[in-house]
């Protein structure tokens, strides 16, 4: 079918007069909100004091919006629906608030705004006004998953609200504005993942009002026919609604909605009767209307509705110019609101009895809420699946390698509630015991030789960070739990994605109806540290620095030296709530340092000092030697090793950090040491040599405010890389022991005249490791297989 085919309305002539009416209302609810600080009923005529001083909102896309949700609120009545509405014009806040009011949602959660008078009049006092709500439709919003603050994300969302869902309807509004951005682009292509025996229903609905912000969107423009053919061959049947006579629309939207419907149940149906699960053509709808419609046709005598014009504020003179004021008086009556609101402003006995009921108004729908249906993962014990660690340094075993039984485990154990997601990243970061348990998930065709491809498979792959991110995004504010696993370096892709979420999880902490959700949980492996093979276009750790610059109550980093800490870490991130862990691992064979036991006391201290590596006794040391992350921390030790042969007498604390934020101080992170245990584990006055795993900077902005802060030098990635060997790539950094021993050499007082001898060896040892490796093409043996030798412990008798 296509936008050819007429279809014959559903509606007898007295819901059409009931949807009109409660899209009426809608659209006054709206408009309200953008321009009225009082006279809300327009009981006494328009003056200036009724207008708000600054005008913010979005008109263009919100009738089209509100006509949606009143027409998605007919079918969930009809068929008792469970469905929700994810909304990618994000600025088309108003409306959603609007249907929200009409619907009593927003009163039951904001008991000061009531289904009045007055609490119209502070429906539209609070909106984008001091002390108010935003002009988009944020976490304030009952019934909203999605910030609208930024565009691309909505269908990805929708889709991973979806996933496990099998009741679920996900309604979808994309902009076409929204439509051009690349992440959106990418997300058609999500039915490929959609299991329609297990999952719900995504009902994407793409409205094309023609305009952006001041351009024609690229959508609006193509031809129809190219239209079609690009839904249709992303796997959609595409149906078009399109006109400006709200009659012919509205009976022409009801229709459409209705095929759409039948069509996803027969769907699902086919899908759930035991048959051979397939990729099928989902519906999906096409909305033509004006931008602006219903609003000022022309003001100043130039066309404004269906024009980009009618974007924010058709009427922008209002408080300045007579005409434009009576303009929007003439407007706003226009929606006739004496038929639409009783003497006390309430919404007339026949609006209120229009939305669904309770749980069914999707501003209500629990898993909108998803700290409300959230429960706990069964978590097996991360004890039974460490290392044996009979003394530091031993055995070699990668430490996502160890980790995947483990999450395996959590796959088997919470079969609708988990899910693994990578940009097919999944097996190369060692995760790959996953498969023995399930599949990656796929709808699409198979071929003889395919892997671990099935309909009902637990790990979402595709080669795509921002999908991995809106669909793990969608999945949590719905309910459930997951970790994103990727390359540090390719994780930058979803920086701005970050972003919302961690301004979500902000605000939402602050609003008491909003339930606490499972925490967004990165596995960041193939590192930059081991990127050697690679080159430099792989080699970036950076995404601490951006997640490091959210709120402090949001997120948390980690960096496990090893395999127990790793699991002892990932065992902490997925009981946790509400914030972003980002965790940072090496893949490849590694030592490990600390036995279970040890490993769980250091991951719940956050940092300590490793006494076997230390021989400054219960005296002041000479020298801390920091490190945090893997490969600095066995570079730490190997240059630990280096003095103890060369420098018997130097007193030497090793410190290891798991925590990132334990180095700052306590008034800025709730994980943060107090000023006197820093001093204590660092000194107050003795040279700190700090070996990092990313951008060194980052630990003089967490220390700046510490007393010994002067004395603190630090090695970390320096934007140095290329195709080399491993310990290549931590020279080029200046991170290798040699270097590490030097700086000791430099920075302890008396030992730059006492030391030159052993300073020059360790200059000359660093240039034979060069040429080494430029020789033969890998790292010299005697680095490369370096073991940390039990009998420099200084408590082994």
């Amino acid at each position: 079918m296509d936008s050819a085919v007429d279809l014959h309305s559903p509606l007898t002539e007295d819901e059409l007069r009931r949807l009109d009416a409660y899209w009426r209302a809608a659209n006054y609810l709206t408009v309200g909100q953008i321009y009225l600080l009082d006279n809300p009923l327009l009981r006494e005529p328009l003056t200036v004091d009724d207008i708000k001083p600054r005008l913010l909102g979005h008109w263009g896309t919100s009738p089209g919006l509100n006509l949606i949700y009143a027409h998605l609120n007919r079918v969930i009545v009809a068929r008792d629906l469970n469905a929700m509405l994810v909304t990618g014009p994000g600025h088309g806040g108003p409306a959603i608030v609007a249907n929200t009011w009409l619907e009593g949602t927003w009163s039951e959660r904001y008991h000061d705004v009531a289904r009045d008078e007055a609490g119209m009049s502070k429906l539209f006092r609070q909106f984008s006004f001091p002390g108010g709500i935003p002009s988009h439709v944020a976490a304030d919003v009952p019934g909203s998953i999605h910030e609208g603050g930024e565009l691309g994300y909505a269908l990805s969302h929708a889709y991973g609200a979806a996933f496990d869902h099998p009741d679920l309807v996900v309604a979808c509004v994309i902009g076409d504005g929204e439509a051009e951005t690349g992440p959106l682009a990418g997300s058609w292509l999500s039915n490929v993942f959609l299991n329609p025996a297990r999952d719900g229903a995504v009902l994407p609905i793409l409205h094309l009002n023609g305009y952006k912000i001041a351009n024609p969107t690229v959508l609006s423009r193509i031809p129809e026919a190219d239209l079609l053919d690009l839904m249709r061959g992303s796997g959609y049947q595409p149906y078009v609604v399109a006109g400006d006579d709200p009659a012919q629309v509205h009976g022409t939207l009801a229709a459409t909605l209705d095929r759409a419907l039948d069509e996803i149940a027969e769907i699902q149906r086919r899908a759930r009767s035991g048959g051979v699960v397939e990729r099928p053509r989902w519906p999906m709808i096409i909305l033509r209307t004006p931008k602006g419609w219903t609003g000022p046709a022309e003001v100043d005598g130039i066309q404004v509705e269906g024009t980009y014009r009618a974007h924010q504020v058709p009427l922008s003179g209002v408080r300045d110019n007579p005409a434009h004021l009576a303009e929007l008086e003439q407007w706003l009556r226009s929606y006739r609101p004496e038929e639409l609101f009783d003497a006390t402003g309430a919404p007339v006995d026949e609006l209120r009895t229009l939305p669904p009921r309770g749980d069914r108004r999707m501003s209500a729908n629990p898993v909108t809420n998803g700290g409300v249906v959230l429960r706990d993962l069964a978590l097996p014990d991360f004890r039974d699946y460490g290392v044996e660690v009979p003394e530091p340094g031993t055995p070699m075993a990668g430490a996502t390698g160890v980790l995947g039984p483990w999450i395996r485990d959590v796959i088997s154990a919470n079969p609708e509630t988990f899910r693994l997601f990578g940009p097919d990243e999944v097996a190369s970061n060692r995760l790959g015991a996953a498969f023995e348990v399930t599949d990656r998930a796929w709808v699409a065709a198979t071929v003889p030789g395919d892997e671990h491809l099935s309909p009902d498979g637990r790990v979402m792959e595709v080669l795509s960070e921002h999908l991995c991110q809106g669909w793990l995004e969608g999945y949590l504010l719905t309910g459930r739990h997951g970790v994103f696993t990727s390359y540090e370096a390719f994780i930058h892709i979803v920086d701005s994605m970050l972003n919302q979420h961690a301004k979500w999880l902000k605000v939402t902490r602050a609003i008491p109806w909003r339930e606490p959700i499972a925490s967004l949980n990165y596995l960041l492996s193939s590192h930059v540290w081991r990127q050697d093979h690679n080159g430099f276009s792989h080699q970036d750790p950076g995404f601490i620095d951006h997640v490091v610059n959210k709120k402090a109550e949001v997120v948390r980093v980690y960096l496990p030296p090893d395999a127990n800490t790793l699991l002892a870490t990932m065992d902490h991130c997925l009981r946790s709530r509400h914030y972003i862990n980002v965790v940072v691992a090496g893949k490849q064979a590694a030592p490990n340092w600390l036995t279970m036991t040890e490993a769980i006391q250091h991951t719940r201290r956050g940092l300590g000092i490793w006494e076997w590596a230390s021989n400054d006794g219960g005296t002041e040391p000479d020298v801390v030697l920091a490190c945090c992350g893997d490969v600095p921390t066995l570079e730490t030790l190997a240059a630990v090793e280096l003095l103890r042969q060369h420098l018997p007498e130097l007193k030497v604390r090793l410190v290891n950090v798991v925590d990132l934020m334990r180095l700052q101080p306590d008034t800025e992170h709730p994980h943060g040491l107090t000023d006197r245990e820093f001093d204590t584990i660092f000194t107050e006055d003795r040279p700190i040599i700090f070996a990092y795993h990313g951008y060194p900077w980052l630990i003089h902005r967490l220390t700046y405010r510490r007393t010994n802060h002067e004395n603190l030098h630090v090695r970390g990635y320096k934007e140095e890389g290329t195709t080399t060997t491993p310990f290549d790539m931590v020279m080029l950094n200046d991170l290798d022991r040699f270097h590490l021993v030097i700086d000791v050499i430099d920075r302890v007082p008396g030992l730059a005249a006492s030391a030159a001898h052993l300073r020059q060896r360790m200059v000359d040892a660093r240039q034979a490791a060069r040429d080494y490796t430029r020789r033969y093409g890998e790292d010299d043996p005697e680095v490369a297989e370096w073991r940390w030798i039990r009998e420099t412990d200084p408590t082994t008798p």
